[in-house]
């Protein structure tokens, strides 16, 4: 995740704060197009959402790496750097090799306070580092097995065009150094995600060509006291990150969300989120339908639309619907627990993508990161090429900042329109909702045939064309979401919405906008008032006779 402002100290992720993240992964035989497939919506209060760029680069033999924490610009150590590095976009790298993650913390006591290698730092310099998946597990846990891992318990999306693989890792323990972590692949024609809730089970550790595991993951948990069955009952998740009602409403459930779309049989589980069955969901599913990168980018836009923990339904959703719940999650009534619902797409995302990769394309014109900024539900994916070789000004990490507004940020922008729509959603979320299909049905369109043009270059004129590209479509579309926010002012301004025809809002010679409409309540919220204050009833004029 992207590095946050340095004066914050310690940010626990834990669910009473908001758990971040939400993965979805896809074989390359369960979409439409054999690509592979992951998404990530990066969460947290304290994340200015920014496309982060790091040049390819060679570094003399002994250069030492500075390794800070990305959470919190913590210094940890150094470790040793590699020759040569790779040239990483966001959270994909001029190979396609794509890498996601959600924290699901696990054992408190296996938190490593003294090593080095946080999950942040992890993810980046492997990407840096690898070209594949297979490569990127093992720098991954050569990393920790050398420096230790600092952070708590951390699921990863791990994939490039050909295979798609989950690892889940756990610490050890302070003084400790290393890791214990399982890491299988997602199979072809399937399906799966995670979502702050270590997902792996019982796992084939007989098979090592679609599974990989530390050589002590059951033998460390033995001697720990946490396990004391057969190797081949041993479960991952159960052990090292016990299940809670938590887990279940907050984070399996966005799961659940995400597979009740893709197999209609998945919606039993819902007893399961619930917290009223013991079956658990399945780590992957085979989808009834194959997907696009359009759908997936649907999916991480889910606020349970549909289902009984519908965001938008509600007494918490006020008059308008609104998906906004303020935080904490999780708050005490009368010394009660009781937690909000947290769909995939919340307010407090810092960025977003999906990461796109095609096997059949160059690798600098294969890889394709969908990238958009702030919650999703509201927000654009543009399409960044893998192989470009510079970020745009709307989402440089330098332009703006957490405490700083920028009138040329993404992140400022968007977040400007969300923030406005929250108030009179049911209305606002359609005008948005218009302008998102326009653009992303443009992009899909524009997509093919940037591609046909790119194949055609050299590898250092398409690198350049693809950067062009990908640059103006961004601040073309950050643009046109300043005018969205300016449109959305205007015309649902003190509470009232202006008439529109044919795409401009009605007035009459003089200019004078009569065309007003003044909307007022629903029925169900007005009925809602009145039972809590039925002093707003007007009296008859009975009734007014008849004072004394």
């Amino acid at each position: 995740m992207i590095k946050k402002i340095l004066f914050i100290i310690s940010i626990i992720f834990s669910i009473h704060n908001g758990f971040a993240c939400t993965n979805f992964l896809v074989g390359k035989a369960a979409t439409l197009d054999g690509s592979t497939l992951i998404s990530y919506n990066a969460d947290s209060y304290f994340l200015f959402g920014a496309l982060y760029h790091y040049p390819a680069a060679n570094y003399p033999p002994g250069t030492m790496l500075d390794i800070h924490e990305w959470d919190t610009g913590k210094f940890l150590g150094k470790i040793k750097q590699v020759e040569h590095t790779y040239s990483v976009i966001g959270n994909m790298n001029e190979h396609q090799l794509s890498i996601g993650e959600t924290t699901f913390g696990g054992r408190p006591e296996l938190v490593d306070t003294t090593a080095i290698m946080d999950y942040g730092s992890l993810i980046y310099i492997t990407l840096q580092r690898a070209k594949t998946a297979r490569e990127a597990i093992k720098v991954m846990t050569d990393l920790v097995a050398e420096y230790g891992y600092y952070s708590e318990g951390e699921s990863f999306s791990i994939a490039d065009p050909n295979e798609v693989w989950i690892m889940e890792m756990i610490g050890k323990g302070a003084h400790n150094k290393g890791a214990v972590w399982v890491a299988q692949r997602i199979p072809d024609d399937c399906v799966s995600a995670h979502a702050n809730q270590a997902r792996i089970t019982t796992f084939p550790y007989d098979d090592k060509n679609v599974c990989m595991y530390s050589e002590d993951v059951i033998v460390f948990a033995r001697e720990k006291g946490y396990f004391k069955g057969r190797n081949k009952d041993f479960s991952f998740s159960d052990i090292y990150a016990p299940l809670d009602y938590e887990a279940l409403r907050i984070c399996e459930a966005r799961v659940w969300a995400f597979f009740r779309k893709l197999d209609p049989s998945m919606n039993k589980y819902i007893s399961y989120v619930k917290g009223e069955t013991l079956e658990r969901m399945p780590l992957w599913i085979k989808p009834t339908v194959k997907l696009t990168a359009q759908m997936l980018k649907e999916s991480m836009r889910d606020q349970y639309e549909g289902t009984e923990f519908d965001m938008t339904k509600g007494i918490a959703a006020g008059p308008f619907g609104s998906k906004l719940r303020c935080s904490p999650l999780a708050f005490k009534v009368d010394s009660v627990e009781y937690v909000h619902e947290r769909p995939t797409a919340t307010q407090q995302t810092g960025f977003t993508f999906v990461a796109q990769m095609r096997s059949w394309m160059p690798d600098y014109i294969g890889g394709i990161l969908w990238f958009g900024v702030d919650d999703a539900a509201t927000s654009l994916y543009v399409p960044m090429y893998c192989g470009i070789n510079r970020v745009p000004e709307c989402f440089r990490p330098d332009n703006g900042s957490l405490l700083e507004y920028s009138a040329t940020s993404a992140f400022w922008i968007y977040n400007w329109v969300a923030n406005y729509a929250y108030g009179k959603y049911s209305y606002m979320y359609q005008d948005i909702k218009k302008v998102q299909s326009k653009w992303e049905s443009d992009f899909s369109a524009l997509v093919p045939a940037i591609d046909k043009v790119a194949i055609g270059m050299s590898e250092v004129e398409a690198r350049g064309f693809l950067t062009e590209f990908s640059i103006t479509q961004a601040e073309n579309s950050t643009n046109a979401w300043k005018k969205l926010g300016e449109y959305l002012l205007v015309k649902y301004m003190d509470g009232n919405i202006k008439k529109e025809k044919d795409g401009k809002f009605v007035q009459n010679e003089a200019h004078i906008p009569p065309g007003i409409i003044r909307a007022g309540y629903p029925d169900e919220f007005l009925r809602k008032m009145i039972k809590e204050y039925p002093g707003f009833k007007v009296k008859t004029a009975e009734e007014m006779k008849n004072r004394k």
